[in-house]
């Protein structure tokens, strides 16, 4: 299995909270990482998405053919972030957009074997593999560098 974890871009302040939209620089980043990410990803990936709109636009800049899961929006928790994507069990390749400090912490579970406080900076994404038992980072990407 290989789990890309995407952080959502940069995003307006407010309220309500889910319904906060991506910036010009937000729309910005989301496009250079999804042009990124669109040249390296198998055929018949998975995009899980955050309820909240700034995650929605931000997967948006990948593909329209993603799959809303309430189970990722703001708070949730490392554990559900690596159920939700089927970690480290599920076939193919699946893509999560959505928060933190979730996704950090997700990343700290399956890479390190516990919950620590990891930063994924806004729009760059974390690329992990699982295959035989052993676990490997293939990636980590910031709009600022692509």
């Amino acid at each position: 299995m290989d789990l890309i974890l995407w952080r959502h871009a940069d995003a307006e302040p407010g309220d309500p909270d889910l319904q906060r939209k991506l910036t010009s620089k937000g729309k910005k980043q989301a496009k250079r990482v999804a042009e990124w990410l669109r040249r390296r990803l198998p055929s018949g990936v998975v995009v899980l998405v955050s309820p909240a709109r700034r995650a929605q636009q931000t997967a948006e800049a990948l593909t329209e053919s993603f799959k809303t899961e309430p189970a990722l929006g703001p708070g949730a928790r490392a554990q559900q972030v690596l159920a939700a994507a089927g970690w480290p069990d599920a076939k193919g390749t699946v893509v999560v957009v959505g928060h933190q400090p979730a996704f950090g912490r997700a990343a700290a579970l399956a890479l390190a074997g516990a919950p620590a406080d990891w930063n994924i900076k806004k729009g760059a994404l974390w690329w992990l593999g699982h295959r035989d038992g052993e676990i490997v980072l293939r990636a980590v990407v910031s709009p600022d560098l692509v």
